[in-house]
């Protein structure tokens, strides 16, 4: 990537070579490795591993430690630019998923997985800040519905793939994550040679910038950090403790998920784009409120396995959403506050991520409907504070008019 060449003057290039491309290849190759190793987790870490829930629980935690440390990017940009630290971090995941069968033991479960996180959490907080940069604002939601679509139709392939190899070639799990690791890693390296190194008109500040009018943005990363943790961390598990979910059969109902997605993305953007941040905010997190009470439901009264599973496909349908706030951010921040605050952004999205895991899993052995109804709270304070969201959010109109902040009386620290 030697050559520079304005993000706003690529049209002496072919299709193949512009950044929307450029995003569209890292939206594919990234959920290859990471989406592989989630589906097979659960059941590799019970089957070789012989976690329980308190393990499962300090994995996680481990694997959330780089997502809290994801400010380390802005060290980082000093002597590297952005599209080339993403690649690299991509490059990392790639590499760290495809060894992962090769450390069945805790000790090197929680190694390689902490490495694979830098990769993976350096990547996402890069990726956000290159879309926002590099996507006007008027169609930034709609091209991300796209995205998430092109990622969805990549993790539906490697998902059918995980399905023909263990039931059909019986392939082990050291296989499944060379295949799937190595892919992402050819990838990382094809897009680091291929395309140019490309700039914007507005340089990103290189320093650590927290502003007191991006608060209600910090609050609900913060909430969304936690409330995604016990999804990703025990909705699955209990698909494998307590309904004995094979390989294929949690992967085949991840793959419903995906099917569904690659049409609700795109939709989904074109929602927020017309209804606004604020209603999109309001629906994901009231139908979350349902979904995690109906989760604890299942423990407290043995609701079947069915209602458990379309609960794990609406969960993810109504997380399909979760762009809005990227976009809510993307229209209130100014041009060179997008790489410093999206860095920032992902550590305070890690802060409860640390510790809750953790937590969680020794509640779990105590009670898994009481974790799911604390998750249902925290939807619900998410909900609370999206109502603050103003319908046409701006530089100046990050709230709702009595909590605003005037932009000439912040600091950036």
């Amino acid at each position: 990537m030697a050559r520079l060449v304005s993000v706003f003057d690529v049209s002496g290039l072919p299709y193949w070579r512009r950044p929307i491309f450029l995003l569209f290849m890292m939206s594919v190759a990234m959920p290859i490795a990471f989406n592989v190793w989630s589906a097979l987790l659960n059941n590799f870490v019970i089957q070789m591993a012989d976690f329980d829930g308190s393990d499962i629980g300090l994995l996680h935690t481990v694997r959330e430690i780089p997502g809290f440390l994801a400010v380390g990017v802005i060290l980082l940009l000093l002597i590297l630019r952005e599209q080339t630290l993403a690649l690299i971090s991509l490059l990392t995941l790639g590499i760290a998923t495809a060894v992962t069968a090769y450390f069945p033991s805790m000790t090197g479960l929680l190694i390689i997985t902490l490495i694979s996180s830098f990769g993976f959490h350096y990547f996402e907080t890069l990726n956000q800040s290159l879309q926002l940069q590099w996507l006007p604002k008027e169609a930034a939601p709609q091209i991300i519905g796209w995205l998430v679509g092109a990622g969805s139709v990549a993790t539906l392939l490697a998902y059918l793939g995980i399905i023909f190899g263990w039931q059909i070639l019986e392939l082990s799990f050291n296989i499944l994550y060379v295949s799937s690791g190595g892919l992402t890693a050819l990838l990382a390296i094809y897009c680091l040679f291929v395309f140019p190194s490309f700039k914007t008109e507005t340089g990103q500040l290189k320093k650590l910038v927290i502003r007191r009018r991006y608060w209600l943005y910090y609050a609900l990363q913060f909430l969304s950090g936690a409330r995604r943790q016990i999804f990703v961390v025990f909705a699955g598990f209990m698909m494998v403790e307590k309904f004995g979910f094979e390989v294929h059969q949690l992967t085949a109902l991840f793959l419903v998920n995906l099917v569904i997605n690659i049409f609700a993305a795109p939709l989904f953007g074109y929602f927020v784009a017309f209804f606004g941040e604020r209603r999109a905010l309001l629906i994901e997190y009231s139908g979350l409120i349902f979904v995690f009470l109906a989760y604890g439901g299942i423990y407290i009264f043995d609701w079947g396995v069915m209602l458990a599973a379309t609960l794990f496909v609406l969960d993810h349908l109504f997380f399909g959403l979760r762009m809005a706030l990227k976009t809510y951010f993307q229209k209130i921040s100014a041009p060179e506050d997008i790489a410093p605050t999206a860095a920032v952004a992902f550590t305070i999205n890690h802060i409860a991520a640390v510790f809750l895991p953790v937590f969680l899993g020794l509640l779990w052995l105590v009670s898994p409907a009481l974790v799911f109804i604390i998750a249902a709270f925290i939807a619900f304070l998410s909900f609370l504070l999206a109502l603050l969201v103003p319908r046409f959010p701006d530089n100046g109109k990050e709230t709702l008019s009595i909590f605003q902040f005037s932009p000439k009386s912040e600091n950036g620290l």
